[in-house]
């Protein structure tokens, strides 16, 4: 295992550790396995060990079943024009629901992606109620907390992205009164995800040593923190938060499709990656299936197929685009690192970007367990910047960040995709959204980005789409019957 992977393999290994903090049922069998040596709640929170188990199981969290997997799936791609359910016809069906914007609130997955975001934000709160008191270096405190907000945040973004309005927890409640707590207005929720960024980024390191790569560093906050922003349309914010990223040191990767295998993890591109790996001996830490339920059908180290591209997405990138083969793994092909792909199939092309090399499957583990989940990458973080400046009023700084994202793609092919020369606003506008579509597509931004841009129904319209309903899915209905109707549902639902 390589030195990146030192903290890896003890926050993985302490994955478990999760329910000695929270009680949370899960998915796959192969989770069912019992904690070792668990100490009782009553005599941890103790010393800087429990503090940094804590911090290491809240890191881990983020690659569980419902973090990860379908529900993410369902609620984060499948409304887009860019992915479809894939699979066979007859396997879970019900992800054609997202599709066709038919889901109701009481469907699973829509239950799933709630608990489990709510999982890592009681995970977050655990350890920023607990840890100040512990006697520790108080350095290190600073650095757990402020790594610790920032995957509440992250939690928090993915929520009100999808539910709008939504009950704002940042403590553990301390009496029966405090457990069922109402919707929280969505611009108090952005105003708690941007508070918990802006004192992450005050804290956060610009980077870490071989053993500790792979946390969250300030260019991480300051990215989400941009991203929030963007999604308020609060543009000298997100090019006050992309510039400070820009100057951080990052640097697109050469090669577009290399920067998705497991050799090209934490490269000079990545910003935020979720942590993955395979553990021999402990397959409750190798336990992601990012890349295995997203993974090529029917092939010894594939997958199970689902989250497949459309045709609509293969129209959209320019001819010559070497993205287009970098994004989508086609029927009758070889892969760029040898894997030939058969001419028959149930599905005509799967996800590139989540791809696991056959070759690395290990037997009796999940296929692609040790694939690292991109969350923000250099590049987003440039097409960024290029719409903040355009809608700024700045044209040449927008063609100068859009320029540096087509330039990579290009590869030093000048016979392809020209530079975008345009200075007016609409035409830049729509230049960058199409950037942002083909350069980051499968990575579950496609269908909030729509939704943020006011497109929603000439986009998705033609799928079932409704304007004043479908900017947000349901809140879960068992959601709502537990809280005693202290919840309310989204209109139209």
């Amino acid at each position: 295992m390589k030195n990146r992977k030192n903290y890896l393999q003890r926050a993985l290994g302490l994955s478990l550790f999760v329910s000695l903090v929270v009680a949370a049922g899960c998915k796959k069998s192969f989770l069912d396995v019992p904690p070792q040596a668990t100490p009782p709640a009553v005599t941890f929170w103790k010393t800087a060990g429990d503090a940094d188990k804590a911090v290491n199981a809240t890191y881990a969290n983020l690659h569980e079943w419902t973090n990860i997997a379908f529900a993410p799936i369902a609620v984060e791609s499948m409304g887009s024009d860019d992915a479809e359910k894939g699979s066979s016809p007859d396997d879970a069906s019900f992800m054609n629901d997202f599709d066709t914007f038919t889901a109701s609130s009481t469907e699973g997955q829509i239950a799933d992606f709630w608990s489990g975001e709510y999982k890592t934000i009681n995970l977050a709160n655990q350890v920023l109620d607990n840890v100040p008191a512990i006697s520790m270096d108080g350095n290190l405190k600073n650095r757990y907390l402020a790594e610790v907000k920032f995957i509440r945040a992250y939690a928090y973004f993915r929520l009100v992205r999808a539910f709008g309005d939504v009950p704002l927890r940042l403590h553990l409640p301390k009496d029966a009164s405090q457990y069922n707590i109402p919707r929280t207005p969505k611009a108090q929720v952005w105003a708690a995800i941007e508070a918990d960024l802006t004192d992450a980024a005050a804290v956060l390191p610009q980077s870490y040593d071989a053993n500790n790569l792979g946390r969250i560093t300030k260019g991480a906050a300051l990215a989400l923190h941009a991203k929030a922003a963007m999604y308020q349309a609060k543009w000298a914010d997100v090019l006050n938060y992309t510039n400070q990223v820009m100057s951080l040191g990052y640097t697109l990767f050469p090669n577009f499709e290399k920067q998705f295998r497991t050799d090209n993890e934490n490269n000079s591109e990545s910003v935020f990656e979720i942590q993955c790996a395979f553990i021999d001996g402990n397959g409750g830490a190798s336990n992601s299936q990012y890349s295995q339920v997203q993974g090529v059908r029917g092939v010894t180290g594939g997958g199970w197929g689902f989250n497949v591209p459309t045709q609509n997405l293969v129209n959209e990138f320019e001819t010559g685009d070497p993205r287009k083969e970098g994004t989508i793994i086609f029927r009758g092909t070889t892969t760029a690192e040898g894997d030939p792909i058969a001419a028959v199939g149930d599905n005509p092309m799967y996800n590139y970007k989540s791809y696991v090399p056959f070759s690395q499957f290990h037997n009796g583990y999940n296929e692609g367990c040790q694939q690292n989940i991109r969350v923000i990458r250099f590049a987003d973080v440039l097409l960024m910047n290029a719409e903040a400046a355009n809608e700024q009023g700045n044209a040449t700084l927008a063609l100068t960040s859009l320029e540096k994202v087509r330039a990579r793609a290009r590869n030093g092919n000048a016979a392809i995709l020209p530079a975008v020369s345009t200075t007016d606003k609409v035409a830049l506008r729509t230049a960058i959204w199409h950037e942002r579509r083909v350069e980051l597509a499968m990575e579950f931004d496609r269908y909030f980005d729509v939704i943020r841009q006011g497109r929603g129904a000439a986009v998705f319209g033609p799928k079932g789409w409704k304007a004043n309903k479908n900017e947000v899915w349901p809140v879960p209905q068992n959601e709502i019957d537990l809280s005693a109707r202290t919840l309310t549902q989204n209109p139209g639902y």
